[in-house]
């Protein structure tokens, strides 16, 4: 049996479906991964899986590029002939729905790992990518027979635009953490915030980088990280306006990296003021750590929190509010600890991979464990 993984990105395979690909190989499927280019196909291979390069530009907005990439994936499916096919993130899901569905595949399968910018910008080029893009979603949606949603909001909405039946529908917590590798650690004598994101504007950047500000001007021990890569695309901060804040104090930066529990580690509290998500997978890895998590009221991040109690929930774009929620950690530290010991509980009775991926084997009609 064959089981082909979709991916828009080499270093999301490993650090996000490992788990998931080792536990569908130990049911006796053969796993091949395609991914955009031969970065880091070591560590896929390592999992068990065999690598094929399909090249993909995926946030490119170039129609013949998009065009080969789906006929790339159609000739792919006809020489390997896989039983189950898995795609995540927009091109993936879409091209790869509609590929496998021409090239006869029976077990067809879809998730929704976010919206994105297409669908939380409001400028006229955003509006007009997403509608294309919707229309890209419902064709795609319509040759898959399972569609997989990381949170309620998402699916509502993917359900009331009419992009696909509900019955088609099935809801995951995230994609999980592994929990025997993400332990639980100290906290540093030195209060220090941590966002791990790439720099964005629909990730919370600017709130975050504003509020590091704020706070360091009237409070220069307390200590702000941000790891996350710089990127060429419509809602990137650009790399000068990011090293303002480099430069003058606020945040020490650091770039992509494949260690990055060492920073969850370094950490006091994890803070991630995204616009929207599917479910954040930094803050289940922080969750895991033991760190208690300020992020937003908004679809996907809202679920990790229970306000109060494991974090606080603010509102998308609030400068204001993430400066009041970070003076509250500052002022009294006890917090820190209640809070992320409650983070820990949280993930472990949610989020573990273990679970999460009983529920998606169970989706994915490769094992039958799970479904309740």
């Amino acid at each position: 049996m064959k089981f082909i993984l979709i991916s828009p990105k080499n270093r999301t395979v490993y650090n996000f479906r490992g788990d998931l690909i080792k536990d569908i190989i130990s049911n006796g499927y053969e796993v091949i991964v395609t991914g955009p280019n031969l970065d880091n196909i070591d560590k896929i291979t390592e999992l068990g899986a065999r690598f094929e390069q399909i090249p993909l530009d995926k946030t490119g907005l170039n129609v013949v590029a998009d065009i080969k990439y789906l006929f790339n994936l159609i000739k792919l499916f006809k020489r390997e002939k896989p039983d189950v096919t898995f795609g995540y993130t927009i091109k993936p899901v879409i091209y790869g729905s509609i590929a496998a569905k021409l090239a006869g595949v029976n077990n067809i399968n879809s998730m929704v790992t976010g919206v994105g910018y297409v669908f939380t910008a409001t400028t006229r080029k955003a509006r007009i990518i997403k509608f294309f893009a919707s229309i890209l979603y419902r064709l795609g949606f319509s040759c898959a027979d399972t569609v997989i949603f990381q949170n309620k909001d998402d699916l509502h909405e993917f359900t009331e635009l009419g992009l696909l039946n509900k019955g088609k529908c099935q809801l995951i917590d995230g994609s999980g953490v592994n929990m025997e590798k993400f332990l639980a650690a100290e906290f540093p004598k030195q209060l220090t915030f941590f966002m791990l994101s790439r720099v964005m504007y629909s990730k919370g950047i600017r709130e975050y980088l504003e509020a590091a500000r704020e706070i360091k001007s009237n409070n220069k021990n307390v200590r702000f990280m941000l790891l996350g890569a710089i990127e060429n695309m419509q809602d990137s901060m650009s790399k000068e306006d990011l090293e303002t804040y480099i430069d003058d104090g606020t945040i020490e930066h650091y770039g992509e990296t494949n260690d990055v529990l060492s920073y969850y580690k370094m950490s006091s509290v994890y803070v991630l003021p995204s616009y929207r998500e599917g479910t954040p997978r930094t803050v289940l890895e922080a969750m895991a750590v033991g760190r208690p998590i300020i992020t937003t009221d908004a679809p996907g991040c809202r679920e990790t929190v229970i306000d109060g109690k494991n974090g606080f929930l603010i509102a998308p774009k609030s400068t204001d509010q993430l400066v009041e929620k970070m003076q509250l950690f500052i002022k009294n530290p006890n917090l820190i600890k209640q809070m992320g010991d409650s983070s820990y509980e949280l993930c472990k009775k949610k989020y573990d991979v273990k679970k999460v991926n009983k529920k998606m084997l169970s989706f994915l009609k490769i094992s039958n464990e799970g479904v309740n």
